[in-house]
């Protein structure tokens, strides 16, 4: 007997092979999918009726700083110097452990009412958000924010600090953690220090989760001190690989890009923070058009406001066709594959797609709303009219997070209640 079975669905199956399935049925044992197609002979202990609703992977966001949350609205519509120094960095001076795993909370909770399944953290206090992770029930790569400053001692006692996270949470949560390297950024961490966060990587088998090229001031920082840009530098250590993640990616040249691509880096595309710091617009297109692996992230809730990674394809979609005058450029089904099949690729989860053998990591959208009513393509809809609260169902590892909008992994009041108090208390110190 299977442990879940979803008959009477639109099965988006993100798989080129299958494609969709219009009236589809999705078995699930054992934390899998062990079977899709029009119908099914197998019997199970839960069987979820999606009648006018669509089956699909869950989403990846594939840049976060979880905890954030807790800035959700602090500090907005300011110059980016003002923002950080003045507001952001004096509320994260001040930040406790419990902060970080109640805001992190929050995030997951968040996550699941919106149908993200899995996502890349970086961020403080790290064990809090892997605790955060294992009780609601998500999957999560997550890293230790190792911020070096060029001064040696504070490197040492910050990449002490990521090897020890990356060995203690590496597979926990039942196979749902794993763990990264987190190297803020190639203008806030010295070309040796990331050359030995390169080595530990190596040696420990992790990935590397880093911010590239998000501004301008970065670009012209990187030339002033080593006449080359964040990519070249990182080109010219041997950093890049298909285990880097690099989030933002916003000033590349052409040359960049082409170095992405031969090396496999995954890059992580952040629409709404960028535009909302004025950051710049990330060459999305042309990365996509030269084979680079070309994700989406929301970042931290202080500069997006959300974690809703349906709003975040909406906004790529729409940005990057505005940006090349080309209505064309970044169609809905390709940017559904940037936050499934692509962000699943770049965390290496076997998630993304909908077949047999993979992990159940899924969500049931209703399409039963006025807004997305009538229907005459889905993939469409998804991009351009569906909203995370549209999201019904929420399963990951074969497990029910959310069932027919009620959450079943958290308690949703009670999260809220402790984050909103979390977030005041924090201001308070911080005004004190």
């Amino acid at each position: 007997m299977a442990d879940i079975i979803i008959k009477n669905a639109y099965v988006l199956t993100m798989d080129p092979e299958v494609g969709d399935l219009k009236n589809g049925t999705v078995v699930i044992e054992d934390g899998k999918i062990t079977e899709i197609g029009e119908k099914t002979s197998e019997s199970a202990e839960t069987v979820i009726d999606a009648k006018h609703s669509v089956v699909m992977p869950g989403l990846v966001n594939t840049h976060t700083h979880a905890a954030m949350t807790l800035f959700r609205g602090y500090a907005d519509d300011l110059q980016l110097a003002d923002w950080l120094e003045g507001h952001i960095w004096p509320a994260e001076a001040k930040l406790t452990a419990e902060d970080v795993y109640k805001g992190s909370l929050l995030a997951c909770l968040e996550m699941i009412k919106s149908g993200t399944t899995s996502f890349a953290d970086m961020y403080f206090y790290m064990d809090e958000t892997a605790k955060a992770v294992e009780a609601s029930g998500l999957r999560a790569s997550l890293c230790h924010g190792l911020i070096e400053l060029w001064n040696e001692e504070k490197g040492e006692t910050d990449l002490k600090e990521g090897k020890r996270f990356v060995r203690a949470w590496q597979g926990a949560a039942g196979g749902r953690i794993k763990t990264m390297y987190g190297p803020h950024a190639p203008n806030t961490c010295s070309e040796e220090f990331l050359a030995k966060v390169r080595e530990e990587a190596n040696r420990d088998g992790a990935g590397i989760h880093i911010h590239v090229l998000e501004t301008e001031a970065e670009l012209l920082a990187m030339k002033e001190r080593y006449g080359k840009c964040s990519v070249h530098l990182l080109e010219d250590i041997g950093f890049f690989g298909p285990d880097v993640l690099a989030a933002h990616c916003v000033w590349l040249s052409e040359g960049d890009i082409e170095i992405l691509g031969k090396r496999g880096v995954n890059v992580s595309h952040n629409a709404i923070s960028n535009m909302k710091l004025a950051s710049g617009i990330a060459p999305v297109h042309t990365m996509l058009e030269k084979g680079v692996n070309v994700s989406l992230g929301t970042d931290g809730c202080a500069s997006n406001n959300n974690l809703d990674l349906f709003e975040e394809m909406k906004t790529a979609a729409l940005l990057h066709k505005v940006n090349t005058f080309n209505p064309i450029a970044l169609p809905a089904r390709q940017v559904l594959q940037m936050g499934t099949v692509n962000g699943a690729k770049a965390l290496g989860t076997e998630t993304g797609m909908l077949k047999p053998r993979m992990k159940a990591d899924l969500i049931v959208v209703d399409m039963k709303k006025p807004h997305l009513t009538p229907c005459f393509d889905v993939p469409s809809h998804l991009v351009y009219s569906a909203k995370g609260s549209d999201v019904r169902t929420t399963i990951v590892n074969g497990k029910i997070l959310m069932d027919d909008y009620r959450v079943l992994a958290l308690d949703e009041q009670k999260v809220m209640e402790e984050a909103q108090k979390a977030a005041e208390e924090l201001v308070a110190r911080v005004n004190a």
